[in-house]
């Protein structure tokens, strides 16, 4: 793939360096991609930034007309989108319970299609003889969006869809480890937006770094770790950018003790290995009360022995991890774990074989202070910890610093809403987790996150608001 460009300002762009893209299956390079320098972003903002007052000044009906092209067009190349997907990010192309790269894409095509039936009406908030008062909401400007490669192409619309819609134009950069769908898909629908509109540069964190300081970037949204996201508040301050960070989690999941083990074990495990474990939102703390811990490990530890883990060409259920420094991480998660005296059911090492693999691990008798209860692992190990009062519980799913998301397991709904009303998160799940759907809003709380996406909540945040007063005396 010599061929591949960046999108600038309408045409295929390249760069005199480049950087290796590698397939986390095989560890062997796929692609070489454009490394942009500070002129490629300079040229990417200054053609988003002359393209934002047509399309700005287009009705909201005209852009969602366009939006709903955009997902057309992807349906059409969805195969080739979800190959291309797998290769790079090393999901399977169906994958444990249908959720890998074709889920990836049909999550692309719900998103669009249902941020693309919002709308930004006009609120009158007074209207009598003295006076009318209207709110209006108009674009914020020129959108920088900086996305992870766990769901590079889905995130990606996340952060570009709802910011077309709402009149602004957009410099997207995807991550370094997996930028080649998002490049292919983009380059698809160069025709169908007018040029400046959509731009896209490639590189490392420099270019992250100068996206978040650039003066002619307005707003800037960004998915990925709490650290980044707070060396980007503070290069934003420069001209006061407007932020939406969906940051790093560790969630915690409390399962009391009159939970129907044989319904809840299945739907457990897919909310924690969802995408190999490589999701911010899935269950990476599991707080099991002690009359059904054994049978809750026992029932977690043999889904886990019945799955497979390999290269997407072998149709497994699960993957590699998707680079070399996360894979390092779990390794390293799970050393200190069996250093502190925990029992692994299933996994714990690596596969003997070329590529990330890590087998999907099932940890239990951890100690609270662990690493790996108390750092996100962000891979397909999940601890399990045992609880006799519900309120320790409670106290130690709320004692870390994120807060994304959380949830309660109980036959008992009522009780579960009022455990799962006191969990400090952006998201409480009864007798689920980590299901997110693009009409309800997401977004975290303590160092996960400012700021919500999805649905109205999510688009509103891609405008300023306007008070109009229209006199009458």
């Amino acid at each position: 793939m010599s061929d591949v460009k960046m999108l600038i300002n309408g045409e295929a762009v390249t760069a005199d360096e480049r950087f290796d893209v590698v397939n986390p299956a095989t560890e062997q390079v796929i692609a070489q991609c454009p490394l942009a320098n500070q002129a490629h972003l300079d040229a990417a903002v200054a053609a988003a930034k002359s393209a934002l007052p047509a399309w700005s000044a287009k009705t909201i009906d005209e852009r969602r007309a366009i939006i709903l092209q955009m997902a057309d067009r992807i349906e059409d190349n969805i195969a080739d989108l979800a190959q291309q997907l797998s290769e790079e990010q090393g999901k399977p192309i169906e994958g444990f319970a249908g959720l890998g790269a074709m889920f990836e894409l049909g999550g692309c095509l719900a998103w669009i299609r249902y941020t693309a039936s919002l709308d930004l009406p006009v609120e009158v908030i007074q209207d009598n003889d003295e006076a009318r008062i209207e709110v209006h909401r108009k674009p914020v400007g020129v959108v920088g969006s900086i996305t992870p490669w766990n769901y590079p192409l889905l995130i990606t619309m996340w952060h570009v869809i709802p910011g077309l819609l709402a009149g602004c134009t957009v410099v997207a950069k995807p991550s370094e480890y997996t930028p080649l769908t998002v490049l292919k898909a983009m380059h698809l629908l160069n025709d169908l937006l007018p040029p400046g509109v959509l731009n896209v540069v490639t590189g490392k964190g420099d270019i992250g770094a100068g996206m978040s300081a650039h003066a002619g970037i307005d707003k800037i949204v960004f998915t990925g770790s709490t650290t980044t996201g707070k060396r980007i508040m503070e290069s934003a301050a420069g001209n006061l950018k407007r932020l939406t960070l969906e940051l790093g989690g560790n969630d915690a999941a409390i399962v009391l003790p009159d939970t129907n083990i044989a319904e809840a074990a299945g739907k457990i495990f897919a909310t924690a290995m969802i995408n190999n474990g490589q999701t911010c939102a899935a269950l990476k703390r599991l707080y099991v009360h002690e009359d059904i811990y054994d049978e809750m490990c026992d029932a977690l530890a043999a889904i886990a022995a019945s799955v497979t883990t390999g290269p997407a060409t072998d149709n497994p259920d699960f993957g590699p991890i998707q680079n070399k420094m996360q894979f390092e991480k779990v390794c390293a998660l799970a050393e200190a774990a069996r250093a502190d005296g925990a029992t692994f059911m299933t996994g714990g090492a690596p596969l003997d074989r070329a590529g990330y693999f890590f087998p999907v691990t099932i940890v239990r008798d951890i100690p609270e202070q662990s690493r790996l209860v108390q750092e996100e692992p962000f891979g397909p190990i999940l601890p399990v910890v045992k609880f006799s009062d519900v309120e320790d519980a409670l106290a130690r799913a709320n004692a870390v610093s994120v807060g994304l998301g959380g949830s309660v397991w109980s036959a008992d709904i009522e009780k579960a809403k009022a455990l799962a009303a006191r969990l400090e998160c952006g998201t409480a799940w009864v007798n689920n987790h980590a299901m997110i759907q693009p009409d309800a809003p997401f977004g975290g709380v303590k160092q996960s996150g400012l700021g919500v996406e999805f649905g109205r909540y999510g688009l509103v945040e891609y405008t300023n608001i306007q008070t109009m007063q229209i006199a009458k005396g």
